[in-house]
């Protein structure tokens, strides 16, 4: 197969399906590719419990809010059928089963390397995530460990762990609901916390944290990183008696320089007030029956659950010297015809910031199109 496209989009999850969404409205032609066989994959394999952590006013994709009778905070489940239906919709088809292996520079366009075969585009949108690729961290002794051991990204409910003690490293939100969850399927959950954490309640006197975030913006930041600590204080207590310290840098300032969004807590510290969800501190080595702790404690467990993030993965695509910027519009974006989306994920949510993305980057490139139809029409 040796093809050619306006627009060539990498992956088919939430913003892929978003941004072929705004295309496919604008008049667009483009290439949708998804290295499995469904649509948002990521999404299909999720534990079973996760929610929507963000209300499903902010969350919808462009074009299409979510059905009236959708709780406001949306299972699994019935997103999967949101976004199979948005798909159905707007006539999106995404060449399943095709997977990238490069993306390289042609002139002013771009080859894409499938493994079905070439594709010329002159226009590529990355799509694939901020969870492509899972984080395994090396721990000394790892390998003695006589335990089942496994990536969040494996986990899909607690029915194998019930009655038994498991270790969950991490405690960013799948880790604090994935303890949740073991603890709510009769398991022993401990979380080891590396460093601090900021925790935030999901609703704040009935109003999401999201809207609440989205009208703090209004102020300076180091006003907020001031106030949220005392507000947290009475809205959730003071978690520092139970293990749970804050990092030194405010909450907003951390999303601003590393794009850690705080845990939004749905039930985790009640059960950690309760003690039963456990807190230990980072890792020294894990041993044959479990893990040795850096206050020296050491804990038995049947399991650990690494709740330790995903890295993108899409870098090793591009060759060397190409490389966007941030997610979104920019310079260097529309300079390349080469776009990130779905890859910054603000305190006002992702999937809302998926939807801002996708409509701007088909307006520059529909803007960018035009602009080269202007040009090739002038005389010489």
């Amino acid at each position: 197969m040796d093809d050619t496209t306006p627009v060539a989009i990498i992956g088919a999850g939430p913003a892929g399906l978003a941004i072929a969404a705004c295309l496919r409205q604008s008049g667009q032609d483009f290439v949708l590719l998804e290295k499995e066989q469904q649509a948002a994959p990521a999404w299909r394999r999720h534990y079973e419990r996760v929610h929507l952590h963000t209300a499903k006013r902010f969350s919808s994709l462009p074009f299409a809010p979510f059905p009236r009778d959708y709780p406001r905070y949306v299972p699994r489940d019935l997103f999967v059928d949101y976004l199979d239906a948005y798909a159905q919709r707007f006539d999106l088809r995404p060449r399943f089963g095709e997977t990238v292996r490069a993306i390289t520079r042609r002139g002013r366009s771009w080859l894409v390397d499938t493994t079905t075969g070439p594709l010329h585009a002159s226009n590529v949108v990355i799509a694939s995530g901020n969870n492509a690729e899972p984080l395994m961290p090396g721990f000394a002794g790892a390998d003695t460990f006589k335990g089942r051991k496994l990536h969040s990204a494996d986990y899909r409910n607690a029915m194998p762990f019930a009655g038994r003690p498991v270790l969950i490293v991490g405690m960013g939100n799948t880790g604090a609901e994935i303890a949740l969850d073991l603890v709510e399927g009769g398991a022993r959950p401990t979380i080891s916390v590396r460093g601090g954490v900021h925790i935030v309640p999901r609703e704040l006197l009935g109003v999401p944290i999201q809207m609440i975030g989205m009208a703090a913006r209004l102020m300076p930041q180091r006003i907020n990183d001031a106030l949220f600590p005392i507000i947290l204080d009475l809205a959730l207590g003071r978690l520092g008696k139970y293990g749970l310290r804050r990092p030194q840098q405010g909450m907003l300032q951390q999303i601003a320089l590393s794009s850690r969004i705080p845990t939004i807590d749905i039930g985790t510290v009640r059960k950690i007030r309760e003690g039963a969800i456990k807190v230990a501190p980072d890792i020294a080595e894990i041993t044959e029956q479990g893990a040795r702790f850096t206050d020296g404690r050491h804990g038995e467990f049947d399991a650990i659950i690494f709740a330790t993030g995903f890295r993108p993965g899409y870098a090793k695509l591009l060759e060397p010297g190409v490389q966007p910027e941030r997610s979104g519009v920019n310079a260097r974006a529309s300079e390349l015809g080469l776009y990130l989306i779905g890859f910054h994920n603000p305190v006002t949510g992702l999937l809302r910031e998926i939807s801002i993305e996708a409509e701007q980057i088909a307006d520059d490139i529909s803007l960018r199109r035009n602009r080269k139809k202007v040009a090739e029409a002038l005389p010489v």
